[in-house]
């Protein structure tokens, strides 16, 4: 049966959800959602949500400053390339194994843009 793609709100909420999940159960990555930034999922995940629809279709929701939000959360516990290696495997690993097609090869390739632009953009850890 084929996957699908991440062509539609529905389908990319359930991606965020699905990798959201995967992220704080990750021993590695969990703690800078949980400890460090102490996210409240219910305010960050319609962000996230809002982010990737309008990366993906174009959406015009998403209106935040991620660099800025990121800046913070490295002064307060730096973030390193292995993190960024992670977040990406983790990243890609979940639209592998729930999505197929142009938009999720689309979602993987900016997933990987992002967190390398990111990385750069932030002072060494």
């Amino acid at each position: 049966m084929a996957k699908p793609d991440l062509n539609c709100r529905a389908h990319i909420e359930s991606f965020v959800d699905h990798f959201y999940e995967r992220l704080l159960a990750d021993p590695q990555l969990a703690p800078f959602f949980l400890d460090v930034a102490q996210i409240d999922l219910a305010v960050h995940l319609p962000h996230i949500k809002d982010y990737w629809c309008k990366l993906l279709l174009g959406e015009p929701g998403y209106q935040r400053h991620t660099m800025e939000i990121h800046r913070r959360l490295h002064r307060k516990r730096p973030l390193r390339p292995e993190d960024f290696q992670r977040w990406l495997e983790i990243f890609t690993s979940t639209v592998d194994d729930y999505f197929e097609g142009e938009r999720a090869q689309r979602a993987k390739h900016l997933a990987t843009t992002i967190a390398a632009n990111m990385q750069k953009s932030l002072p060494p850890a």
